[in-house]
């Protein structure tokens, strides 16, 4: 019978040794009770400790971060950049490089290191792929006279290497690359370790140790029922061996187990001196006891890994500390700095020695997960912060003092009619606030995309005979007023004989491609015959054509919202009005914005007044991006079938190669998710 008494050995339990042993070739690593098993020891702990795995799995999180970005890209060498591109893209037949590196952040972080399988070209001049390798497989060979590892054997199961034989595999080497394979293993410093890494939290496996044989205990307490809670006496003679065994047999069958609650014992005898006695087994504040235990275990168990706030990890605490907005953040910042960024900083290390060999060496750096939300919302950090405060954080210039800010009523969108922007409110009271400060009366009401808004003064002609009139701006900044004439002259609306087929976001489009140009370019091909149709509207230099000049698809794009950075409504101007406008543009439009004051105060520094609306779209932080919508105006008497989707996917695919050679990464993105959210030359 399984002894379930809680006894941990704290002096050897979780200490990792390392020895050679002879007749082997490699060096052993393991603990007393898991003999050249270490690595499996640690993933046992991590399935068998819920607070273990919780940080684990946090910190692999963090250390992998969203991406791995080229640092400054736009001033690196083209071919260079471009090679590093391609290997981040696959660096190897099924995996990014981002993927990899996710395994490799969780090993760094369960293992204290990590291992990478090295692939060389057949002509040994690049490295061609490289794959994650589990800590767990890999035994270093016995070091050479100069203390240094030459290779590295590695097994599938080492409880089992009769089956599973262990093979030697080379050590990354760059100057000797006989071997096509090499393994690259590598962690942080561990003291007195000079073969093997050990995980930073080391100290603490004693603590996730009993974490998991407490877990046991209760288990088994719960399968057994008594477990030593009830001491059962018969007085009416011993029974021989064989009816003992029936009598514990049947009275463990019928009243242990987690489904015996509430069951009862019936006795029978002539005599009441001869009934069974059962006396309860006391247990003093057994449940306080554990409890106390199970928070000891779980603050040992956190400090062991340089956590000072258990909610980072996803770990509910009842204390209160570390539970409120600055609090977490404050913790979050801490970690990030002390443990996540030695962690990214050492992999970073190791991946620039691929990245030599390859003649693509460049900075790159991981993205980090986004931060915790903070408990104040912009209207609060607008009330107490002043103009300049404000553009500190975003990273922007002070205004000059002779600028003026001026309030704007919270209009919710625009129409344009006559070349006048008109404002829409929600409310009468905005709307009449509106009019008064125009010169004009009252409100009336506007339906558009099937929602009622207010609009000051008493009708349409009114509010534009004010305008004219009294000469006066819906709004005062001539920097909106350049966007709506743009709006008013690019902006087009979908006509109604005009068929959407497909939509995507720009996703690595540059902004030289023709993607409508090359789109009907492959149509050509297909041999399609003529019939005259008219084009459904006037020629761009940017719209393609069969070879009877009509055009068979129209790409236009729209200003879109990344939902998954926020779900909250617009905050900027140039962002309101850019979606409430609801308009498609040609890209060679959108191009001309660059050189137009359509947002100031977002270029460069926060000092230039215009910038690629194309690249940047509404500055720093915003969470927009361009989504490219593909429609069908004409396309009859087709020769043969024409299978649209390959036909588009021909056309993506070239885009993507075209933006390989002349890079442009941001195009699809939202600046939020950019290098320096993206504010330029910040």
């Amino acid at each position: 019978m399984k002894d379930n008494i809680l006894n941990i050995n704290l002096e050897t339990e979780t200490a990792p040794y390392v020895k050679e042993v002879r007749g082997k070739d490699y060096i052993e690593y393991g603990t007393e009770n898991w003999s050249n098993l270490y690595p499996q020891f640690l993933i046992d702990l991590y399935y068998n400790s819920s607070t273990q795995a919780a940080i684990i799995n946090a910190t692999a999180e963090m250390i992998a971060g969203e991406n791995l970005i080229i640092e400054n890209e736009d001033d690196r060498n083209l071919d260079a950049r471009v090679k590093l591109q391609n290997f981040m893209n696959r660096a190897n037949g099924n995996e990014s490089l981002h993927e990899v590196l996710k395994k490799v952040a969780f090993d760094f972080k369960l293992q204290g290191a990590f291992a990478l399988n090295v692939v060389w070209s057949k002509d040994r001049t690049q490295i061609s792929e490289i794959y994650h390798v589990g800590v767990e497989k890999i035994r270093a060979e016995k070091p050479n006279v100069m203390g240094r590892v030459e290779a590295y054997y590695v097994s599938a199961d080492w409880n089992n290497t009769r089956i599973n034989k262990p093979y030697r595999v080379p050590a990354f080497n760059t100057k000797d690359r006989t071997s096509a394979n090499q393994i690259l293993y590598s962690g942080l410093y561990s003291p007195s370790m000079n073969i093997y890494h050990t995980p930073d939290y080391t100290a603490s496996n004693n603590w996730a140790l009993i974490d998991q044989k407490v877990a046991e205990y209760h288990l088994s307490n719960i399968a057994n029922g008594f477990a030593g809670s009830y001491f059962i006496s018969f007085a009416n003679g011993i029974p021989t061996a064989e009816e003992r065994y029936q009598i514990e047999q049947s009275i463990t069958q019928k009243f242990t187990g987690e489904k015996s609650a509430g069951r009862f014992v019936l006795t029978f005898s002539d005599d009441r001196t001869k009934t069974p006695e059962i006396v309860p087994i006391s247990m003093s504040d057994a449940d306080k006891q554990y409890l106390a235990l199970q928070e000891l275990l779980v603050q040992n168990i956190l400090t062991g890994h340089r956590v000072t706030s258990p909610m980072l990890m996803g770990i509910k605490s009842d204390t209160g500390l570390g539970n409120n907005a600055d609090e977490l953040n404050t913790a979050a910042n801490f970690y990030l700095n002390t443990v996540v960024k030695p962690y990214q900083d050492h992999i970073v290390k190791e991946l620039r020695k691929i990245f030599q060999v390859n003649n693509m060496d460049m900075p790159v750096n991981f993205v980090q997960l986004k931060p915790i939300t903070t408990r104040f919302t912009n209207q609060d950090l607008m009330a107490v912060m002043t103009q300049d405060e404000i553009r500190e954080e975003l990273g922007l210039a002070p205004l000059e003092e002779n600028v003026v800010v001026k309030e704007d009523f919270a209009k919710v969108g625009s129409m344009i009619a006559d070349g006048m922007d008109l404002p829409l409110y929600d409310s009468i009271e905005e709307a009449e606030k509106e009019a008064e400060r125009m010169g004009c009366k009252g409100h009336h009401i506007h339906t558009q995309d099937g929602n009622e808004y207010y609009m000051p003064c008493e009708n349409h002609d009114q509010i534009k005979e004010v305008k004219k009139d009294c000469n006066c701006k819906l709004n005062e900044d001539a920097n909106f007023t350049e966007l709506h004439n743009f709006i008013n002259e690019f902006g087009e609306d979908i006509p109604n004989e005009w068929e959407l087929v497909d939509e995507d976001n720009a996703e690595g489009e540059h902004e030289d491609f023709n993607f409508e140009y090359e789109l009907n370019n492959i149509i050509n091909k297909t041999e399609l015959a003529s019939t005259g149709t008219a084009r459904p509207n006037a020629r761009s230099d940017q719209d393609g054509t069969n070879k009877s000049d009509n055009d068979f698809y129209k790409v236009r794009y729209v200003y879109a919202k990344d939902g998954a950075l926020s779900q909250k409504g617009e905050t900027r101007e140039f962002c309101k009005l850019m979606t409430t406008a609801n308009k498609i543009y040609r890209k060679e439009d959108i191009l001309q914005m660059t050189n137009r004051e359509v947002n100031k105060g977002w270029g460069p520094k926060g000092r230039s007044a215009t910038y690629s609306i194309w690249l940047f779209k509404g500055g720093g932080n915003c969470h927009h991006y361009w989504k490219r919508q593909i429609y069908r105006t004409a396309l009859r008497n087709a020769k043969a079938d024409i299978n649209r989707g390959q036909i588009i996917s021909d056309a993506k695919a070239r885009s993507e190669g075209f933006t390989i050679k002349r890079n442009s990464g941001l195009v699809a993105k939202a600046p939020k998710t950019m290098k320096n959210n993206g504010f330029i030359n910040r």
